[in-house]
């Protein structure tokens, strides 16, 4: 892996994060009933897409509570009938690449308002697969230590045991990588050993990162994709911009 930090962009959006809780857990909900709508179960072990979102909502201490009341609901009516899965490729200021994946019940809706932020801080939106082959779809798990509680070794091994690709060590997290058909199973091998994890889901990885040296580029850059983050219909916004 590259020296990019993930750690390091969840320390710069911790706070942010944290302020949109219930946000968050909006948009994991609707993940999960599309999820457990598509996958034809509401059990983990026979729908690995319902498995790899609710180890995203453990990652972001979604309650259990709300975890089974969202299944139970997915099951029991037809919510979530009417959304789709649709993603958006572009570029940011300075050709950076941004990838928005969105969930939306009304298509020319979530377009036009995706496209309206691309536009209006210097991207444009482009092609299908424009940028998208310049990315690598792996699991990331992300564990805290920034107490110091983890020795490097042992979460390596805990890691690699379970079934993960590659991990790197920040000064103050771990990045466990994995395939995606591993991605749940090695986070419930390392949720089960205690591990507390800062985030867990299935990115985007870029393969390289873009450097923005304009102080204009940076703050639209920055401004695009809160606006992004901040749309109801969009549950995941990745770009390859190298914010260290």
């Amino acid at each position: 892996m590259s020296g990019h930090s993930k750690w390091h962009n969840i320390q710069k959006t911790k706070g942010a994060a944290d302020a949109k809780r219930a946000q968050a857990y909006t948009k994991i909900a609707r993940e999960m009933i599309v999820a457990v709508k598509e996958g034809g179960s509401g059990d983990p072990s026979y729908n690995a897409r319902l498995a790899t979102v609710i180890a995203k909502a453990k990652a972001a201490n979604m309650p259990n509570d709300n975890i089974k009341r969202t299944i139970d609901k997915a099951l029991g009516s037809g919510s979530g009938d009417s959304y789709e899965s649709v993603t958006y490729e572009g570029y940011g200021p300075a050709g950076v690449a941004v990838i928005v994946e969105a969930m939306t019940d009304n298509r020319n809706r979530t377009a036009s308002e995706v496209r309206h932020h691309f536009d209006k801080y210097g991207g444009n939106l482009g092609a299908t697969g424009c940028v998208a082959w310049s990315f690598d779809r792996k699991g990331v798990i992300v564990i805290d230590n920034e107490d110091g509680d983890y020795d490097e070794d042992t979460v390596l091994s805990d890691a690699l045991d379970a079934g993960a690709d590659d991990i790197v060590t920040d000064e103050e997290a771990f990045e466990v990588y994995t395939s995606v058909d591993n991605f749940s199973s090695v986070a419930a091998a390392l949720e089960n050993k205690k591990y507390k994890f800062l985030s867990a889901q299935v990115e985007m990885v870029p393969q390289n990162y873009v450097k923005l040296t304009d102080p204009d580029d940076v703050k639209n850059f920055e401004r695009m994709i809160e606006l992004l983050e901040d749309n109801d219909d969009v549950q995941n916004v990745w770009h390859n911009w190298d914010e260290e």
